[in-house]
């Protein structure tokens, strides 16, 4: 990806939230939050405005069971990778875990390599997903619902279903431009009735939805023959 995945750790243990946070800052290849209760998740995770790319749930915390806000998150329509975290492995506990909508289950006391490994898993799982959220610039983009999102104005943009595969596809490339006939066989297919000019005038009318000033783009660049998604402004 482009940037740090930004990942919320809910648990009450102090120690091990440090721990976690600092492993999981190495490398810059997440950028990590923490919560110690369930009431602090719950606030967190159901406001619009703050987004996150995967969570690290203790089942026992303070005031409530991880499981119980796994299920209301689900509900809710949140469905990025959750990992439960637990002092039990028993085949019962693994299996209320996962019938409450975790993705993976690791019992206490863990390797930190395995849950990175794990982490790194679900998350390689979720970007291949329609369920998948991407940060563009001010926007939340959300590709199955071909929709972009400035929740703190309350501003939705909707887009055609080239415009979300053209977005998703560059986003995915991460830093590197991408050739405009690669990307046209990636969105069109190999359709030689397909010019390269079709997918300017795509470009052209996804930036007067997205930029500020279409005529100087600044998230959606041309760059070496081709086109370069730059989310971080």
């Amino acid at each position: 990806m482009a940037d740090a995945r930004p990942v919320l750790i809910v648990d009450d243990d102090p120690a091990l939230c440090a721990i976690l946070v600092e492993q999981l800052a190495q490398g810059r290849e997440f950028v990590v939050s923490q919560a110690g209760s369930v009431a602090a998740a719950s606030a967190i995770l159901l406001d619009r405005a703050q987004h996150f790319d995967a969570l690290i749930l203790d089942i026992g915390l303070p005031d409530g069971d991880g499981r119980d806000l796994c299920t209301r998150l689900r509900a809710a329509g949140i469905k990025i990778p959750i990992i439960m975290l637990t002092g039990s492995d028993a085949e019962a506990d693994v299996v209320r875990g996962l019938d409450s909508g975790a993705n993976d289950y690791i019992a206490k006391p863990f390797r930190l390599a395995e849950l990175l490994a794990r982490l790194r898993a679900q998350l390689r799982s979720f970007d291949s997903s329609e369920d998948v959220v991407f940060l563009i610039g001010p926007f939340v983009f959300r590709p199955a619902a071909k929709l972009l999102e400035i929740p703190d104005q309350q501003k939705r943009i909707k887009l055609t279903e080239k415009e979300s595969a053209i977005l998703k596809f560059l986003y995915r490339a991460g830093p590197v431009a991408v050739g405009r006939q690669t990307l046209l066989n990636e969105v069109w297919g190999y359709n030689a009735q397909v010019t390269t000019h079709t997918l300017e005038t795509h470009i052209y009318r996804l930036r007067q939805k997205i930029e500020i000033d279409p005529s100087l783009a600044k998230l959606l660049v041309t760059e070496g023959g081709g086109y370069r998604l730059n989310p971080v402004l």
